[in-house]
């Protein structure tokens, strides 16, 4: 689902708001998501899962064209944890084949 999906849908579930007024809204917690994010800050909602921050450190890495080796910076990067509710939803998606019950 993209961002416009998002809004098209919501805005036909929400037959009061208008496009662009659910355009607006999403625009709005997402900017204050990723604002959060920026600053450090921990983002949890309950039932669908929480935002950090992860440390990646620094490492040896190879450049592909030449094979020499480069030192790849540490870096911070978005990391998305499920909640339980939304990891039980997903989970009770995936069809039971033969082969997984043999398997437990």
């Amino acid at each position: 689902m993209t961002r416009s999906d998002l809004v098209a849908h919501l805005s036909e579930r929400f037959g009061q708001l208008t496009q662009r007024d659910t355009e607006f809204a999403v625009k709005t917690i997402l900017d204050a998501m990723s604002d959060a994010l920026a600053r450090g800050h921990r983002i949890e909602i309950r039932g669908f899962g929480s935002f950090s921050i992860n440390r990646r450190p620094p490492r040896m890495g190879r450049n592909p064209r030449s094979g020499e080796q480069v030192l790849i910076p540490e870096k911070l990067v978005p990391h998305f944890k499920p909640g339980k509710a939304l990891r039980e939803a997903v989970d009770a998606q995936l069809p039971v084949t033969d082969d997984d019950q043999q398997a437990a």
